[in-house]
Parts: structure tokens; C-alpha cells; sequence
């Protein structure tokens, strides 16, 4: 298990974010990025992409909903959050979940 998600589960998410050309990486951050997560933590991820819109977000998240997951996500756009301390705090802590390589390739990491 990876930040206490299963492989599936890691694969699933990633297979979604995969679908949308604009996100160019996605960022890991909070307990399951630290690694004191607990079983029912939720999965915080910020998406960074310099063509995000709001409108491309409830898509995502409603796509990302559809995994039926069993436990919540919560998503953002890392450009578009509004607390600097929270931005400190993602480049700190955050790792990468999901990364598009150049050619359109995608890279799991």
C-alpha cells in the first residue's frame, strides 16, 4: 500500500487524472502524504496545470467521485487556493501522486 491506498485504488485515481490533458502533475499533501494517516483519512490532492478552470475541477471531482472510493477527497487547484500558508505547507510536505511527461506520455510515480 502506498500512503495507505491500495494499489487499485492508487491506479484507479491516477487512470481518471490521466483523462485530462490539463493537469500536469498532481500533489499529494496532509496525513497521507506525512504518513499519519489513519484508515477512514481523507485524500488530499492539489491539482497544478497552468489551464485549470473551476469548471474542469467539478469534473474531475465528479469523475474522481465515481470511483466510489471508502474515503473522501479533497481537491483543489494549487494555483487557485487562496492561503499562503497552505501553499507553504503543499510545496513542503506534498509529494507527487501523478505526473504527465513531455510527448503527452504519462508517468506514474
Amino acid at each position: 500500500m502506498r500512503h495507505g491506498l491500495t494499489t487499485d485504488a492508487v491506479a484507479r485515481l491516477q487512470g481518471v487524472l490521466a483523462q485530462f490533458p490539463a493537469i500536469e502533475k498532481v500533489l499529494l499533501y496532509g496525513s497521507r502524504a506525512r504518513g499519519d494517516h489513519k484508515p477512514g483519512s481523507d485524500i488530499d490532492l492539489t491539482l497544478c496545470g497552468e489551464s485549470l478552470t473551476s469548471e474542469q475541477l467539478a469534473v474531475i471531482a465528479s469523475e474522481l467521485d465515481d470511483l466510489l472510493l471508502p474515503c473522501t477527497l479533497d481537491l483543489s487547484i494549487f494555483d487557485r487556493l487562496d492561503y499562503a500558508e497552505l501553499r507553504q505547507i503543499i510545496a513542503h510536505e506534498g509529494v507527487v501522486f501523478y505526473e504527465r511527461r513531455q510527448g503527452n506520455g504519462v508517468n506514474h510515480p
